[in-house]
C-alpha cells in the first residue's frame, strides 16, 4: 500500500500560481513524418529495454510486435502509445491492431469533443479539455484568457493510447514522473488514465486561481471611484470578454463530472480497484473547481449588471444637469424674447436704466435657480 500512499506525489507536480501544472508544448513540426511521440512497453511497471521509434511505431507491425511482447508475459506488462494530432491514415494502422471501435477513432482524430466517458467492448475511450492560461499584461477587451486543448485516452486491459490535440497539455513529463514509480505502473493502464486524470484537474486548479485574480481586478475597477475625466464603471466590453472566456472554462469542466464520478463509483474491469479509489479524489476536486467555475459566471452577471447600473445612473446624472442648464438659460432667453418684440407701448422700455435693470433682474433669477439645484444634488 506505500505505492498507493505515495500516488498523488508521483503524479501530481508543484502548482505555480498562473500556470497549468504540465508543460506547455508547441504543436508537432508539419514536416515529421509521425505523430507519435512515444511508444513503450512496460513490463512489472518498467519500461521494455527494446527501442521502439516513433517513426516505426506508426507502422501496423510495431504495436503487433508490441502487444505480442505484451500478451506473451500472460498479461504482466501493457504498452502505451501517445500521439500528437493524428491523421486518419495515420491513425488506422493502430486503431485496426488494437480493434478500436471507428466511432471513438472519429471523435479522437477530429478532436473538438466535449468531455465524456465511453465504454466499448473491451476498451474505455475517455476525453479529457485541457485548459492553459493566457498570460496577459493587462485585460482588454480582446484578451483570451484561456486556452483548451484536448487528450483522448483509450485504455484497455493491456494498453492506453493517448491523443493529444493543441499546444498544450504535454504528456511527456508526467510519463517520466510515472515511470520514476513502477509501483505504480505495475497497477496497469488505469494508473496512467488515473495520473492524466488527476494532471488535467490540477490543470483547471491553477487556471481558476489565475482567473480568479482577473475577477478581482475587474471587480475593484468597476466599483472603485473614476478617475477625473473617466467614465464610471470601467469598459463593459471587458467584463464581457471575461465572462466568455469563463463559459470556455465551464464547458471543460462541467461534462467532465459524470465521467469522473463513474470511474470512481462503478466498479470496472479496466481499472484497478486500487487505482479506482483516488479517482475519488479527482472528482472531489473537479466539483470544487465546478463550484467556483459556476460562482465566477455569477460574480461576472453581478459585476455586469452593476456595470450597467452604474453606466445608467451616470447618464441620468448627466440628464440632469443638461435639464438644470436648460432651465437656467431659459429665463434670460425669455426676456430677451419678451423684449425682442416689435411693440410700442412696453414697460419701462423708455426708461434710462431699464436696460441694466432687466440684465441685474436676469443674473439674480439664474443665480437663484442655479442656487436650488446646486442644493438638491442636480450641479
Amino acid at each position: 500500500m506505500s505505492m498507493i500512499r505515495d500516488l498523488r506525489a508521483a503524479v501530481r507536480p508543484a502548482l505555480r500560481r498562473g500556470h497549468a501544472p504540465y508543460d506547455y508544448d508547441t504543436t508537432r513540426d508539419p514536416s515529421a513524418n509521425s505523430a507519435v511521440v512515444d511508444c513503450a512497453v512496460y513490463r512489472d511497471g518498467r519500461r521494455a529495454s527494446e527501442p521502439v521509434s516513433p517513426a516505426e511505431a506508426m507502422l501496423s507491425l510495431i504495436p503487433a510486435e508490441a502487444m505480442r511482447r505484451v500478451r506473451a508475459e500472460n498479461g504482466g506488462g501493457f504498452a502505451w502509445i501517445g500521439l500528437h494530432e493524428p491523421t486518419e491514415q495515420e491513425f488506422s494502422g493502430i486503431a485496426q491492431e488494437f480493434g478500436l471501435h471507428p466511432l471513438a477513432v472519429e471523435d479522437a482524430v477530429h478532436a473538438h469533443q466535449r468531455p465524456k466517458l465511453e465504454r466499448y467492448d473491451d476498451t474505455l475511450f475517455t476525453v479529457f479539455k485541457t485548459i492553459h492560461y493566457v498570460e496577459h499584461a493587462e485585460l482588454t477587451a480582446t484578451s483570451e484568457v484561456v486556452e483548451t486543448g484536448e487528450v483522448m485516452c483509450f485504455t484497455g486491459r493491456d494498453f492506453i493510447i493517448t491523443v493529444r490535440h493543441g499546444g498544450q497539455g504535454s504528456l511527456r513529463a508526467l510519463r517520466h514522473r510515472l515511470q520514476d514509480d513502477p509501483e505504480l505502473l505495475a497497477k496497469g493502464p488505469s494508473a496512467v488514465l488515473h495520473a492524466i486524470a488527476d494532471q488535467v484537474v490540477d490543470g483547471y486548479i491553477a487556471v481558476a486561481d489565475a482567473v480568479q485574480d482577473d475577477i478581482d481586478e475587474v471587480e475593484i475597477d468597476v466599483f472603485s471611484a473614476p478617475a477625473k475625466g473617466s467614465s464610471r464603471g470601467g469598459d463593459a466590453s471587458r467584463i464581457y470578454q471575461l465572462k466568455r472566456e469563463v463559459l470556455e472554462f465551464k464547458r471543460a469542466v462541467t461534462p467532465l463530472i459524470r465521467p469522473m464520478q463513474v470511474l470512481s463509483e462503478r466498479p470496472m474491469r479496466l481499472v484497478d480497484p486500487d487505482i479506482q479509489k483516488y479517482f475519488r479524489d479527482v472528482a472531489d476536486h473537479l466539483a470544487r473547481v465546478h463550484e467556483q467555475v459556476v460562482s465566477f459566471d455569477d460574480l461576472l452577471n453581478s459585476i455586469l449588471q452593476a456595470n450597467l447600473a452604474q453606466a445608467s445612473v451616470a447618464q441620468n446624472e448627466d440628464m440632469r444637469k443638461i435639464t438644470s442648464w436648460a432651465a437656467i438659460f431659459a429665463v434670460p432667453t425669455m426676456i430677451a424674447g419678451v423684449y425682442g418684440m416689435n411693440f410700442e407701448h412696453m414697460p419701462e422700455l423708455k426708461w434710462k436704466y431699464g436696460y441694466p435693470a432687466v440684465m441685474i433682474v436676469t443674473v439674480v433669477i439664474c443665480f437663484t435657480i442655479h442656487r436650488g439645484f446646486k442644493r438638491n444634488g442636480w450641479l
